[in-house]
């Protein structure tokens, strides 16, 4: 009687799994793509390709100007110190032709803190070599360190390279060096810091 049973619901079980199911798959169709699709290139969907600095080989400043001077350095020696540097890293001044770069250039003073730590010897430590820190004629001291906080100018040099024809920029750089307090310092810090800055051009 259980063994009829058990083969009758085999069999409602077998045909249940054979009935048409009710629940179909379907998905809408693609939409078909614009006439233009083949004929348009979409460029930002590819990286663009690295700049060919060597065909960089003359600069003119931008929009002709020159350099703001100030009360610490003249616009002429800014120039200069910017015109020497390009030239050492194979850039002339274009005389006769359209430049290939142009270049624009400001300087300015900054105030830094910088901290210097400084041991002093403390005599007021014994040591531990007996009494008042003397020992078969010898005494000992302890350094303490101290922190101090000195105020010092540094010269800021900014430099930007632009493509000519485009606009666009192109390379940018900055660099500091410590400043004196006469002309002479000054001028020298200018030299510095621009052949700082420019030490990164072309990139590598």
């Amino acid at each position: 009687m259980y063994a009829r049973l058990a083969l009758i619901t085999i069999a409602l079980g077998i045909s249940a799994c054979q009935s048409d199911n009710p629940y179909r798959a379907q998905s809408a169709p693609l939409p078909a793509a614009p006439a233009t699709a083949a004929q348009t290139l979409d460029l930002s969907a590819y990286p663009a390709a690295p700049r060919d600095y060597s065909r960089y080989r003359s600069w003119g400043w931008q929009d002709n100007r020159l350099p703001a001077g100030s009360a610490w350095l003249d616009a002429a020696q800014v120039a200069e110190a910017v015109s020497n540097g390009l030239d050492q890293r194979g850039l002339r001044p274009a005389r006769n032709a359209p430049a290939d770069v142009l270049v624009s250039a400001d300087s300015r003073l900054e105030t830094r803190l910088r901290q210097v730590r400084e041991d002093y010897p403390d005599p007021y430590y014994s040591g531990g070599l007996g009494y008042g820190g003397y020992r078969h004629g010898y005494g000992g001291y302890a350094r303490v360190p101290m922190v101090r906080t000195y105020e010092e100018q540094v010269l800021v040099v900014s430099i930007r390279l632009f493509d000519a024809h485009s606009g666009q920029p192109v390379w940018s750089a900055s660099a500091e060096t410590r400043s004196g307090t006469d002309q002479s310092s000054r001028n020298q810090a200018l030299r510095q810091a621009v052949q700082k800055a420019l030490t990164a051009y072309p990139p590598g």
